[in-house]
């Protein structure tokens, strides 16, 4: 009924249905304009909606109409921001086909000329398959049995090559793709395991996140799609070449006037190509963006994966999964906005394509037939007749048809290269956002191998990344002026932090001078500074012979221990001062948790070295069992496999067996320097000393972070840090030291009881409503204390900190008695 009436209505409007279509159509191409330009449709159609239902004041619509404007100018910008096929691209692009493509007697350029020869004949082989087309046609409208048969077993005959062409054609695209990235791997390798990259890329730079997911997945998509690239654009244009040099012999030899398709196919053409390329959305930065994200979805269940116990002893699965979930909903998030996109573009080029294309290659073919001569000459077998012979033979409608059929396959072909040339530029965006990111991977590699390191922006583009690379002339300023004054050697010395900024790209190779030496470690002047621009210690200066000296280093967390070691390793550039170090194979680092390899307990004990290695040492399977006895670890051969037992060793092994492992390595290696780092600590102490001892009588010299009192024994010099900045380096006395450590031990049992006995006292003084001396001396002292910790320049004759500690502890002990107990002492003050 209601259909009936809209009908009617119809008809009285005069309402056709071929309107109606163009309506929907006009529509369609509007609104895609529309979100393409930058306008939102859903607020146009809610205040058209709102102008209907109630009126708007003026100044709301100028509101509206400045908010319009501002949207549609962020969105301009948004758009050039986001600009990716630029020279910037091709530069990239270049020096990553160099990579791929080292030279034209490689095996990758051999492989692509064989896969753009098999291109080539793949076009050949379309225009046979269409003229044949054009004979089996021909032969069924003149009902010609022996023709049709012959036509379509020549036509099953071509049909084996061009199968096996097609299949050929995959098979060396993806094998193509394979050897690119096969050559992008070994380079990004060679870069990423050169001079500790991998390790100062992650720590010391901030410009890549997710350094894996580039290395796999970026590199694996970038190799895909340039192979697949370089198909759908290779072929393409030579089915345009080759289809329209065919054409225009078949319109030649007919005598057809084919100038006025020609103009309407290259109209068409054109403006396709120019409705296309400004409403196609920005493809290459949506890629980006979308394996930006992946790689942070990526990275939070490496993060649960590596942490499960911890997460798992603090019950955290909630917050885990919290932000699991906030990872995948962002990845989602981005993903529907690129399906969003791809909507409207894909409607807009299936509609152009597929049917403009369509009616406009059905005038092409009409026009040229309907203006030929009466009678149409058809070359047959290398032979032209005339037209009376032809007409004497062969019926002109199946030669009209004969040639509209072969001309019809041919322009279909024809279109089809003309539709992936169109819509290879959105492969090509994509391409940009790839090419980009492992572009700029290499970037960052290069640049750290040369000491360039961007601190503090993550994911910086490159022309920041660029800019902070250069050296600033006032960083040097700004270091000096962020420390203390120079003091000497065992002098207290302040802790400042710089200016972060101040470090963006600092070219660390030209602050301090690093030098190899031979037979000792010595440090002159050097500041130990965070990646993050913190100065942890300044003008630290200390020699360590190799000949019967060991060094103990002490000092509360964060004060520098193990920032000192990474120095000595490499690992962190020297700010300022003089390094002179023995070269890396003499010295060997044990960190707490010792890394336990993939592999067998053999590959554990030589690492890094493998079984060819220890060969060339001369060392076999007893050398190491002798180790392992030295360690006490010999229990781990009572297996039956014994030494080729491959395991999770991290899981296997308990805490204090990895140390063990640790160790272990360092008897195999044997180095001049041995950097112990806390690497004893989950030891029993008896072991510990048999270890130590071990190592000593191996003439291997020890650089030990510990906080044993057990381990001081094996030392001769000691380094202590004071955490505020300040160190000081000097013989180890091991008996005064000890009797200092019974002495604080002895104290803190002490003090441990002043706390409750002042509390008392107060609560007596309020009971009898008196004053005590002693706790306003106690109060005087601590805000005098307070007041001066504050204050960043303590003069030399201000009291220091001990000394307040001191007052406090003899003003609150005046009226106890001078025994030696703790507990008596507390005692005496609770009886009063």
């Amino acid at each position: 009924m209601s259909l009936s009436k809209f009908g009617d209505a119809a008809s009285r409007l005069k309402i056709t249905k071929t309107g109606v279509v163009c309506g929907v159509v006009g529509l369609s191409l509007a609104g895609c304009l529309l979100h393409k330009s930058g306008v939102d449709v859903k607020k146009i159609i809610y205040q058209v909606v709102a102008v209907n239902s109630k009126p708007i004041t003026t100044s709301n619509k100028s509101n509206q109409s400045s908010s319009s404007l501002a949207d549609t100018t962020q969105q301009t910008q948004i758009n050039q921001k986001t600009k990716n096929i630029n020279k910037r691209f091709y530069t990239q692009l270049k020096k990553l086909l160099k990579i791929v493509i080292p030279s034209l007697q490689s095996k990758e350029f051999f492989v692509l000329i064989c896969h753009t020869l098999t291109l080539v004949l793949r076009t050949y082989l379309s225009v046979v398959v269409a003229r044949l087309d054009g004979y089996i046609v021909r032969s069924i409208v003149r009902k010609d049995g022996g023709q049709f048969a012959m036509s379509l077993i020549r036509w099953l005959l071509i049909a084996v090559p061009a199968t096996f062409v097609n299949s050929l054609i995959r098979f060396l695209e993806r094998k193509v793709a394979l050897m690119f990235r096969t050559r992008l791997v070994m380079y990004a390798y060679a870069l990423y395991f050169k001079d500790q990259t991998y390790y100062r890329v992650s720590n010391l730079d901030s410009r890549l996140t997710n350094v894996d997911q580039r290395l796999t997945d970026d590199i694996t998509s970038f190799t895909s799609s340039l192979a697949h690239l370089y198909s759908h654009l290779t072929k393409p244009i030579l089915d345009v070449v080759v289809m329209c040099l065919t054409l225009y012999h078949t319109a030649k030899q007919v005598g057809a006037n084919i100038g006025a398709s020609t103009l309407l196919g290259g109209t068409v053409l054109y403006a396709t190509a120019f409705v296309l390329r400004k409403i196609s959305p920005k493809f290459g930065h949506l890629v980006g963006v979308e394996a930006d994200k992946k790689g942070l979805l990526r990275s939070a269940h490496s993060r649960i994966i590596t942490n499960a116990e911890e997460i798992a002893f603090y019950s955290g699965h909630k917050p885990e999964e919290k932000q699991l979930k906030g990872s995948y909903n962002e990845l989602l998030k981005q993903m529907n906005v690129i399906c969003w996109k791809k909507l409207w573009y894909v409607q807009m080029e299936q509609f152009l394509m597929k049917y403009l294309w369509s009616a406009c290659g059905l005038l092409m073919i009409t026009i040229p037939i309907i203006n030929a001569n009466e009678h149409i000459g058809v070359k047959t077998d290398g032979k032209v007749f005339s037209d009376e012979s032809i007409a004497e033979k062969e019926d002109s409608v199946s030669n009209r048809t004969q040639l509209f059929t072969t001309s019809r396959s041919l322009l279909l072909s024809l279109a089809d290269a003309f539709e992936r040339m169109m819509s290879s530029y959105k492969e090509i965006t994509e391409l940009a956002g790839y090419t980009h990111r492992v572009a700029y991977m290499f970037e960052v590699f290069e640049d750290v191998n040369k000491g360039r390191y961007v601190v503090g922006s993550s994911n910086m583009p490159p022309s920041a990344a660029a800019t902070s690379m250069i050296v600033a002339p006032t960083s040097q300023q700004a270091l000096n002026n962020a420390a203390n004054k120079s003091q000497q050697h065992h002098q207290q010395q302040q802790h400042k932090a710089i200016n972060k900024s101040c470090f963006i790209g600092v070219d660390y190779n030209r602050r301090g001078l690093i030098l190899e030496t031979d037979h000792n470690i010595s440090l002159e002047d050097v500041a130990i500074v965070t990646p993050t621009g913190d100065v942890v210690v300044r003008g630290l200066s200390f020699k360590v012979l190799e000949s019967n000296m060991h060094l103990l280093i002490t000092g509360p967390n964060g004060c520098g221990k193990s920032s000192l070691f990474r120095i000595l390793s490499g690992l962190w550039p020297v700010y300022e001062g003089l390094v002179c170090k023995p070269p890396p194979r003499t010295m060997f680092y044990i960190p707490q948790r010792p890394y336990m390899t993939n592999g067998t307990l053999r590959d554990q004990i030589i690492y890094p070295d493998d079984v060819d290695d220890m060969t060339m040492k001369a060392v076999n399977d007893g050398h190491l069992a002798n180790i392992l006895n030295l360690v006490s670890l010999s229990h781990l051969l009572d297996r039956s496999d014994r030494w080729d037992a491959v395991c999770d060793w991290k899981d296997v092994l308990s805490g204090g067996e990895k140390q063990k492992i640790g160790m272990a390595r360092i008897f195999y290696h044997k180095p001049q320097f041995a950097l112990l780092d806390e690497c004893t600590s989950a030891i029993s102490i008896d072991v510990e000393g048999l270890i130590y001892q071990a190592i000593k009588d191996s003439n291997i010299t020890l650089l030990t972070i510990t906080h044993r009192p057990s381990l001081w024994k094996f030392h001769t010099d000691v380094l202590q840090f004071d955490g505020m900045g300040g160190w000081k380096f000097e013989k180890l006395d091991n008996e005064s030291r000890l009797t200092l450590n019974d002495e604080k031990v002895k104290l803190e049992r002490q003090l441990s009881g002043i706390p409750q006995a002042e509390k008392r006292l107060r609560e007596l003084c309020l009971l009898l409503g008196q004053e005590s001396e002693i706790l306003k001396e106690s109060e005087n002292a601590s805000e005098l204390m307070k007041k001066n910790n504050n204050d960043d320049d303590v003069d030399d004759d201000e009291v220091d900190e001990d000394d307040y500690t001191e007052i406090a502890r003899d003003s609150t002990l005046v009226n106890e008695d001078d025994d030696d107990d703790g507990d008596d002492d507390v005692d005496d003050v609770d009886d009063i």
